[in-house]
Parts: structure tokens; sequence; C-alpha cells
């Protein structure tokens, strides 16, 4: 065993280090910017690129073995390729399609993190990291699923606060119900009316709820200080999964 595998790192030539602490950088970034963007003269550029570097930083983040990396890049291309059409070519592809691959990628992404956070040994600062993350991409998959539904079955959802005549459960409306729902704050603005909206955010809110009782709950029961000496903070979901099949 070399000195390399005995860390606990990657030896196949052109493994991908990443840290998650990175990708929760880009994706907490890309969320402050968001509702701010659209009111640029460039806003569906900007958005559009920070969306582009969030994903990217997501497949890097969980892409340390080859296999991963090949399956997040084949997941993630139509994500991006189709959501660049919808922005310059609005109605030149299906309706929902870009919003479809995005969530195909977020599910995988989630899966990813998931698997990382609960096979961890301990809790170190990249575990958090992941956490955290989890979280937010949650609440993002369900803006997706949200808006999906309401381009899907118009009039899902009822907006009770009139004065914009052009609001639409889409873009930073899709964000903003999907976090009060994932919270359980529900403000009442905005009400799902369909079966199909009302399932999802019903799904949200207790997913929201048991994320937080169970998984935070069993990430501070597995706290603990005395952390192997030969393995780094540093490692990647890969590098942990990796090992643990080992």
């Amino acid at each position: 065993m070399t000195n390399q595998e005995a860390a606990g790192r990657p030896t196949q030539e052109g493994a991908h280090r990443f840290s998650v602490a990175h990708f929760l950088i880009a994706l907490v970034l890309w969320l402050a910017c968001f509702p701010f963007v659209a009111q640029l003269p460039y806003g569906i550029l900007i958005d559009g690129s920070l969306m582009t570097m969030v994903l990217l930083s997501a497949v890097l983040a969980v892409g340390g073995r080859r296999r991963t990396l090949l399956a997040a890049a084949v997941l993630v291309t139509p994500a991006l390729v189709t959501t660049w059409i919808d922005r310059f070519r609005p109605g030149l592809l299906p309706g929902g399609l870009a919003l479809a691959a995005a969530i195909v990628f977020l599910v995988f992404l989630i899966a990813h993190l998931l698997t990382f956070i609960l096979r961890a040994p301990w809790v170190n600062a990249e575990v958090l990291c992941a956490a955290v993350a989890t979280y937010l991409v949650i609440a993002i998959l369900w803006a997706f699923a949200y808006t999906l539904v309401a381009r899907l079955i118009p009039g899902s959802f009822d907006f009770t606060v009139k004065g914009d005549p052009y609001r639409s459960m889409a873009g930073f409306e899709a964000l903003y119900f999907s976090f009060s729902t994932l919270t359980t704050v529900g403000y009442g603005d905005i009400i799902p009316v369909s079966n199909p909206a009302r399932m999802l955010a019903m799904m949200e809110a207790t997913t929201g709820v048991l994320y937080v009782a169970v998984l935070i709950a069993r990430l501070v029961g597995h706290y603990s200080g005395n952390r192997p000496a030969d393995i780094t903070s540093s490692q990647s979901p890969s590098m942990v999964l990796e090992r643990a099949g080992s």
C-alpha cells in the first residue's frame, strides 16, 4: 500500500480534488445574487454564468473518481445546454425540458452528497459543508419542480398579494416559495392550488422537517474530536466513499 492510499487519497491518474466548501461558496453566491441580477442590463447572462459556475463546481465536488465524474458530466451537460438555449431562444425546445434536465442532475447530486454524509465515519468541516449544501440544493430542486408544474398545469399557484399582474411561479418567486415551504414558514402569499402542486409542497415540508431532525441530529451524535490521524479534513465526498467501500 502506498502512502497515498494509506492517507485515503485516490491513486488513479486524473482524479479531481475539489472541496465541497468551494461548491457551497459558489451556491451561496448564486443564491445571494439571484434576486438582483434580473434587474441588470445583462441579467440573463450573469445569472446563467453564475448557475453554470454552481453546476460545474458541483460536478467537481462529487467527481473525485473517474466513474462519478463521468456520470456527473453526462447528467449536467443536458441541463446546461438546454438552459442556455432556453434563455436565448425561448420556445425552441419543448416547455420544461431544461427544468427536467436540471432536476435529474440535482437528484443525482443530492443522492451523492447524502451518501457521503451518511457514510462519513466522523464529522469534519467537509461533512458540515456537505450537509448545508444539500439542504440548499433540496430547496433549489423543489423550486425547479414548482416551476415545471406551473408550466405544465397553469393556475397551479395562487398569489394572494396582488399588485403585479405579471407575477408567476418562476425564477425568484419559485425559489422564495420553496425555501418558505422547506423551512415550514409559510407566509401565505403564495398558495398551491392544484393537487400536484399541493403534493409537492407536502413532500418538501416533510423533507425539511425530517432532514433537520434526523440528519443533523445524526451528525451531532457522531461528532468526535479524535479524528484519525491518517485522514485529512480536505477529503472530497468521492474519496470518503471510495475508502468506505474498500
